[in-house]
């Protein structure tokens, strides 16, 4: 069998891998609950409490994490930009947002397809991108949930003109074509949100909480991912500002399913420690402003599950489980489609499945947390 992993995995061609996941474990809400702890040591100042969201996906966490944010901060405005070139996942985030305005109307929550070194200051890393970014501002008008939703609704003609991607000539991911932003605020707020909402001559960047979950290939080199992602992701934050960063590690029932196949399989080769000791380098004299915390094992590990009912693993598991738990094992490995497809041509990644579910009682998966707190 073929290992050949010339054609890179990539989330974005991996829409019912990625749907299916999210419907059937719980990994997004236990991110948000285990971000939303992070708001106990959070101690903003005028104007807002700041956020960003390193890839905002289906908008689930954020959304769950605005609740969060309002039950501990309810009259303090908020300031949320959100990451993410997927259009199909803007989509589904925008619905999830009307109802965050009624609870929360002094909010400003900006959503861009800018690169994460970009993203945080709104700002294109060279003038002739800067040139071309269009930043389209929303007005909501109203005071309902259901008026919202559809006014948001109706920004898709803006998305599919400026969301577009094409791929790099380097690994194949997507890249914008047109550097874009959302700027999103009620009407009837305007006024009281004046220093709260970006303007286009202003590039801050100084975030209360950055929430870094599986911003990367897991397979990808340390230094990449600290040189173009968790360095920059880092500098943004304001003094005292906190980091949450989030990856997978394995030692797992996901990943015995994996081995099964594919025997020699290592999809989290950089760990915590690897990650924090190249970004101490990385961060240079800077790093002393910085704490760089790994935590321990206990409480570093996060654990989330797929959705079961107790009767469904046992001698004979429905077939629709052992899919569901075969796509999140792969997904969660990142295992490219090619040989997700040569291993399916004899059925044999079923049985394995149903072995490791039968003998672990259901299916888990472990992440690996770790945080960077600016002093």
């Amino acid at each position: 069998m073929s290992t050949s992993t010339d054609a890179p995995f990539r989330f974005y061609d991996n829409r019912q891998k990625y749907l299916q996941f999210v419907t059937t474990t719980n990994e997004k809400w236990r991110v948000a609950e285990r971000a939303a702890r992070e708001l106990t040591s959070l101690r903003p100042e005028p104007p807002a409490l700041r956020l960003f969201d390193a890839g905002i996906g289906d908008g689930t966490v954020l959304a769950h994490l605005m609740r969060s944010m309002h039950r501990r901060f309810p009259t303090v405005p908020f300031y949320v930009v959100g990451k993410e070139i997927s259009l199909e996942d803007v989509r589904l985030t925008l619905e999830k947002l009307g109802d965050r305005f009624i609870e929360h109307p002094a909010s400003v929550v900006v959503i861009t397809n800018l690169h994460y070194a970009e993203a945080p200051r709104l700002l294109p890393n060279t003038s002739e991108k800067a040139d071309r970014m269009v930043v389209e501002y929303v007005e909501l008008e109203g005071d309902d949930s259901h008026g919202f939703g559809e006014q948001l609704r109706a920004m898709d003609d803006f998305m599919v003109e400026n969301w577009t991607v094409e791929p790099s000539k380097k690994t194949g991911n997507p890249l914008y074509k047109t550097p874009a932003a959302m700027v999103i605020h009620r009407k009837d707020q305007k006024f009281a949100l004046d220093r709260v909402i970006p303007r286009p001559d202003e590039h801050v960047a100084d975030y209360d909480l950055v929430v870094a979950s599986q911003p990367w290939r897991s397979r990808t080199g340390a230094d990449f991912k600290v040189s173009k992602i968790l360095c920059p992701l880092s500098n943004s934050l304001r003094p005292s500002g906190v980091l949450l960063g989030i990856q997978s590690k394995g030692d797992d029932p996901g990943i015995e399913i994996v081995r099964n196949i594919w025997p020699n399989e290592e999809p989290f080769p950089v760990d915590r420690h690897e990650l924090l000791k190249v970004l101490h380098d990385e961060l240079g004299d800077n790093v002393r402003n910085f704490d760089l915390m790994a935590l321990p094992e206990a409480e570093s590990t996060l654990t989330y599950e797929m959705h079961t009912l107790p009767s469904e693993i046992g001698n004979n598991i429905g077939t629709s489980t052992l899919f569901a738990a075969w796509n999140a094992a792969i997904y969660v490995a990142q295992i490219e489609d090619q040989r997700v497809e040569e291993a399916a041509l004899d059925g044999s990644y079923l049985e394995a499945t149903a072995k490791v579910l039968q003998d672990r009682g259901g299916l888990w998966f472990n992440d690996e947390t770790f945080v960077v707190r600016r002093t």
